[in-house]
C-alpha cells in the first residue's frame, strides 16, 4: 500500500525493483550519513510484431507479465494464445531489459499505425470522458461471474494479507501492491509496482501467461484508488469483485455499475464502502452484519 518512503535503517542487500542510495538522516537533532531503500523505476518499451506501441514508466520485474497484461486489458487480444512469443528485445549498449516485444497469431487484429496512438490520456482519477465508456462497450466487455459471492468479515481480512505480500513495499514504503483472492481470502498472487495500473496488469498478465483463463472466482484488492482504468482493466480479465483501499472515481463507479461489477473502497480495518454490486456480499439495507 503506499506510503511515504520509511526511515532508513540497516542497510540490506538490494532485491529485484529496489536501489539503494546514501542519504543524510535528521532523527531529533542528530544528523547520520546511511543508506536508502528505493523503489527502482525504469522506462519500459512495449513492441508488438517488431513495432513500438507504448512507453510505461515500472518498477522491473515481471515485465513479460505487464506486457501480457496491457495487450489484454487494453484490447489488443483477447486471450494468451493470441501471443506467439514474448520476450526481451537486447538493446547495444543497454545493460538493463527495458524493450519487451510481443508476436501475434495471424487472427490477432493489430494495426500499428492505428493503435500507436489510441490510447486515452488518463487522469489521476482514470479516463475521462464519454467517449472512453463507448470505447470500452465496443471492445465487447461483458458482465462478470455474476455467482460469486464473499462475506464481508472475510473482506475485510484481506488488506493486511496484501500487506503481508508485497516485499518490496516492507523495504522501500513507495509503491502500489495488487492481489487476488479466493472467496475464503486465500491469497493466490501479489504484484508490486511504481504504477497501481501496472501492477494490475502484472497480475492479470500473469494469470494470461500461466493459463489461469479469466478471473471470475477471484476477487482483485489495489492499495490505491479504484479509478476508471483500473475498474477496466479488472472487467477486461472478467474480476467480479474490485476492493480499495481508498476512493474510486465517479467515472469508475459509472462504469462498474454498467457492467454490474461489486466495488468496493475505503477497505479498512471493519468496515468498508460499496458503490454497486453489493449482492456478491450478501448485504442488504439496514443489516445488522
Amino acid at each position: 500500500m503506499e506510503a511515504a518512503g520509511q526511515r532508513p535503517g540497516k542497510s540490506k542487500p538490494p532485491g529485484k525493483g529496489i536501489d539503494m542510495t546514501t542519504v543524510q538522516e535528521w532523527n531529533d537533532g542528530v544528523v547520520q550519513q546511511t543508506l536508502d531503500s528505493l523503489v527502482a523505476e525504469e522506462p519500459l518499451e512495449i513492441r508488438v510484431n517488431g513495432a513500438p506501441l507504448s512507453v510505461t514508466m515500472r518498477t522491473p520485474g515481471n515485465d513479460l507479465e505487464l506486457a501480457a497484461g496491457f495487450l489484454l486489458t487494453e484490447g489488443i487480444i483477447q486471450n494468451g494464445k493470441q501471443i506467439a512469443s514474448l520476450d526481451y528485445v537486447p538493446q547495444e549498449k543497454q545493460p538493463k531489459q527495458n524493450v519487451v516485444d510481443a508476436r501475434l497469431t495471424e487472427d490477432a487484429e493489430f494495426d500499428s499505425e492505428n493503435l500507436r496512438r489510441n490510447f486515452f490520456a488518463a487522469s489521476s482519477c482514470g479516463i475521462c470522458g464519454k467517449a472512453s465508456i463507448e470505447a470500452v462497450r465496443v471492445r465487447g466487455i461483458r458482465a462478470p461471474n455474476s455467482d460469486f459471492r464473499i462475506t464481508p468479515e472475510v473482506l475485510c481480512e484481506i488488506p493486511e494479507r496484501l500487506r503481508e505480500g508485497q516485499s518490496i513495499f516492507s523495504r522501500t514504503g513507495g509503491l502500489h501492491g495488487a492481489a487476488l483472492f479466493d472467496d475464503q481470502g486465500k491469497l493466490i498472487e501479489v504484484r508490486e509496482d511504481v504504477g497501481r495500473h501496472n501492477a494490475v496488469d502484472k497480475l492479470i498478465g500473469w494469470a494470461l501467461l500461466n493459463q489461469r483463463g479469466d478471473l471470475g472466482n477471484w476477487l482483485m484488492l489495489v492499495s490505491g484508488r479504484g479509478g476508471f482504468e483500473i475498474v477496466q482493466k479488472c472487467l477486461v480479465a472478467g474480476v467480479p469483485l474490485l476492493a480499495s483501499v481508498s476512493a474510486p472515481s465517479s467515472l469508475a463507479v459509472r462504469l462498474a455499475r454498467e457492467f454490474q461489477m461489486t466495488l468496493v473502497g475505503f477497505l479498512r480495518g471493519r468496515r468498508f464502502v460499496v458503490y454497486g454490486g453489493e449482492q456478491r456480499l450478501g448485504m442488504r439495507s439496514g443489516s445488522s452484519r
